[in-house]
């Protein structure tokens, strides 16, 4: 990163009184707050890690702040989302995001990208910031961001958050190591749920979210030790922190002593995404939620397993199904007919597809997954199911 110079830009009267117990701090003091006024800062997402992000990079004076989001506010994200309030279910992040960002400080430039990162869009919407701060909670996106921003350059702030647990570093490959040198591969797709299927503690992101704006502005101002070949840890539950040193990878594709990677790739491809939905969608039967309910109503008769765990059962439940959790198909296999009808399901189909395929490698023929899961079921047939 382009070390940042204070400019003769002046602060207003206001901006003086705003950020006064900046400026009597010597480690910030009139140049560094000029330095964050002029800093231009890109955030992917204004969810659970990008809502802290963004309120505290705004409310120090950060000049600029890009949101790269194209999703709507969800009543599921009022739970950690906090840049977000009930009125704005329904409404785009960005606009939400923009307000939010303009009542705490009117100083500050917010630049929406309603759009969804691609290797066709990145460098040109990172090229004209000074720091990438990551909080998207997919494997392509995360590839993605560290590939653009060593080919440009930029320092990477990441985050990432799950359950209980978090961990924040800055991945900068002129000074350090990048996300590859941590995670040369990708994990296999489905090994690592997602926070929509495995949860989040809601206070979580704000620690983490916290975390990654504090390196933000260590790197704006130039102070400090920033986390540049460190990875962060936060364990919620033990309230612990703990930190693993990080090596930058001679043999690392794109930041190493002879890369490969000299382009945006196909990171669905590379992530093994594509290949996975479509060997699932081969592979796997499937029935709609309204196939489901004819079936019921003409008394079919089918066996209907439910492979989501206890304590989303009890949120809601499909009437008639059986509960086998998935990582307990293959000691329950016994309990089911490999003659009977059978109907798989989950909360959105990921999961039971996965149950789908071994009972099929295991003999079984007659057994069709439940496309789009338990929330299918509560959009195209029954209303009055709670949906999480």
């Amino acid at each position: 990163m382009a070390t940042l110079t204070a400019t003769s830009n002046p602060l207003s009267k206001e901006e003086i009184l705003r950020y006064s117990r900046h400026l009597i701090m010597p480690e910030v003091a009139m140049d560094g707050q000029l330095k964050l006024k002029q800093a231009k800062v890109l955030l992917m997402g204004a969810g659970g890690l990008g809502s802290p992000l963004a309120l505290y990079l705004a409310a120090a004076g950060v000049g600029t702040i890009g949101v790269v989001d194209f999703d709507v506010v969800d009543f599921t994200n009022l739970q950690r989302q906090i840049i977000h309030d009930t009125d704005d279910v329904g409404r785009p992040k960005l606009e939400s995001a923009r307000d939010t960002l303009r009542d705490i400080n009117p100083n500050v430039k917010v630049i929406g990208h309603e759009t969804r990162l691609t290797s066709e869009n990145a460098l040109d919407i990172f090229k004209d910031y000074d720091i990438v701060a990551d909080g998207t909670d997919n494997f392509p996106t995360r590839y993605l961001v560290n590939d653009a921003c060593v080919l440009l350059g930029k320092p990477n702030v990441y985050g990432s958050i799950f359950r209980f647990e978090g961990q924040a570093s800055v991945f900068y490959a002129e000074q350090g190591p990048c996300y590859r040198c941590l995670y040369p591969e990708p994990p296999p797709p489905g090994l690592v749920p997602s926070c929509a299927e495995g949860g989040v503690l809601g206070v979580l992101p704000g620690i983490v979210g916290c975390i990654q704006a504090i390196e933000v502005l260590k790197l704006i101002l130039g102070s400090g030790q920033p986390l540049i070949g460190r990875l962060l840890l936060f364990d919620a539950l033990g309230m612990k922190f703990r930190e693993l040193r990080l090596r930058k990878n001679p043999d690392c594709p794109i930041c190493g002593e002879h890369p490969t990677i000299h382009q945006l790739i196909d990171y669905e491809e590379f992530c093994g995404m594509r290949g996975e939905e479509q060997e699932f969608t081969t592979r796997v039967p499937e029935v709609s939620a309204r196939e489901l309910k004819q079936m019921m109503d003409q008394n079919k008769p089918f066996v209907l397993i439910d492979v989501r765990e206890p304590h989303e059962y009890q949120i809601c439940r499909i009437p008639g199904s059986k509960l086998i959790p998935l990582g307990d198909v293959p000691r329950r296999v016994h309990e089911l007919n490999s003659a009977d009808e059978i109907v798989v399901h989950c909360k959105m189909g990921a999961r039971s597809a996965q149950a789908v395929d071994f009972l099929t490698k295991s003999g079984f023929r007659k057994i069709h997954n439940l496309k789009g899961g338990i929330l299918a079921w509560a959009r195209e047939v029954d209303p009055s199911v709670p949906t999480y």
